[in-house]
């Protein structure tokens, strides 16, 4: 197991009416603006219930952030901060309005042209560069990236999209309410339970570290998916299988399983550039990507590819190989028990479009991928191909 310094910060109210608890950790003088998508969480009445939360508080609203939120949107909110004097953000919303708000609380003190906070990559922005920043608190809506606790978030910005990292905006606090997400479409929930399976994944299969416990946690929380994934598909008012898919996605990317071990990502950064071509979800890109990731490089995730099959798949049986094609089988076949399609043809993406997703993965510098960076442009091509 490599060396590592693990701390979180963020505070967790899970549960049914944990919203009714947000008033003990806002300031009792803080100004608040509430950060928003496109305006489900105000006909919900979930924002009307964080308002009643918050009581006497003077609180404003700022809504119409993306998925995968704009940079230019976003900037419309620091603008509001700084003419309003806001003093707390309350983000309301899945991993796209969290993403937003932890880049506005980043922006808003930086005096310079915010786009150099698109630069840093997973490089964190630290106080050197950023002095000061708005506390953060969270009402999740859509269990999915695990932003509701950790330092991360990807913007979008031109045909980019730019991952910013600090550990300055770790939500203060998260209200995880399964009933919140009841009302989530179904294609929602089955990016969601994708998303989050993914994660686990790029952190787990890699290469053996003799990290025990980060993987038996790290396949506890991808079994966990594979029971749940479908109920919560076709009974989105199951709570128990709501609850266990939320605290899943919220697992995956706490910074838990991530210690001490080696992490991909691939799929990941390929997956950006699909979104930002071509406007396909991000569940979806991964559902597209990731098998294919899994069957380029299976000879360099070998050993935990086998790990995964046995543990997780429970394939016992059969050649080395057998077993890690039926695994890789077995994952495809998951994410589409879940609705989603899993070949970059079956969004109306032409094979010739592969070369331009290449030449952006190039221009943004992901030419040498995955946990031994040997994901070069032309392993990229191959996996796109072995995707469409």
């Amino acid at each position: 197991m490599y060396n590592f310094i693990f701390h979180n910060p963020t505070t967790i109210l899970f549960g049914k009416d944990q919203i009714t608890n947000i008033n003990g950790y806002v300031p009792a003088d803080a100004k608040v603006l509430i950060t928003y998508g496109g305006g489900s969480a105000k006909r919900n009445g979930v924002i009307d219930r964080v308002k009643n939360a918050l009581g006497n508080r003077e609180v404003l609203e700022f809504g119409g952030i993306e998925p995968n939120p704009h940079y230019e949107t976003l900037m419309k909110a620091v603008e509001v901060i700084r003419t309003e004097g806001i003093t707390f953000l309350m983000a309301v919303g899945g991993g796209s309005v969290i993403d937003g708000t932890k880049f506005i609380s980043l922006a808003s003190f930086y005096n310079r042209d915010a786009t150099d906070l698109l630069k840093f990559g997973f490089q964190s922005i630290t106080h050197e560069v950023v002095e000061k920043v708005l506390p953060i608190g969270v009402v999740l809506t859509l269990p999915a990236t695990g932003s509701e606790m950790n330092d991360g978030a990807v913007i979008s910005h031109g045909k980019g999209k730019f991952p910013v990292m600090s550990s300055m905006v770790y939500p203060k606090f998260s209200v995880l309410d399964p009933t919140i997400t009841f009302t989530l479409p179904a294609k929602q929930v089955a990016n969601g339970i994708v998303d989050a399976f993914v994660h686990t994944a790029e952190q787990y299969i890699t290469f053996p570290v003799d990290a025990r416990v980060q993987d038996r946690m790290a396949e506890g929380i991808l079994q966990t998916l594979i029971e749940i994934g479908k109920i919560n598909v076709e009974q989105p008012d199951n709570y128990e299988a709501r609850a266990n898919m939320v605290w899943s996605a919220t697992m995956a990317l706490n910074g838990v399983i991530a210690a001490g071990v080696p992490q991909d990502w691939a799929t990941h950064m390929i997956g950006h550039e699909l979104t930002a071509l071509f406007g396909i979800d991000h569940g979806q890109t991964l559902a597209i990507i990731y098998p294919a990731v899994l069957a380029e490089m299976k000879a360099q995730k070998q050993a935990k590819l086998l790990q995964y099959a046995e543990r997780v798949w429970n394939i016992i049986s059969g050649s080395d190989d057998e077993k890690i094609e039926l695994a890789i089988n077995k994952t495809r076949d998951f994410f589409e028990s879940l609705g989603i399609k899993t070949h970059l043809s079956e969004y109306g993406v032409e094979a010739s479009a592969i070369n331009d997703v290449v030449a952006q993965l190039e221009a943004h510098g992901m030419t040498a991928l995955s946990e031994t960076g040997k994901i070069t442009l032309d392993v990229s091509r191959k996996i796109l191909e072995r995707a469409f």
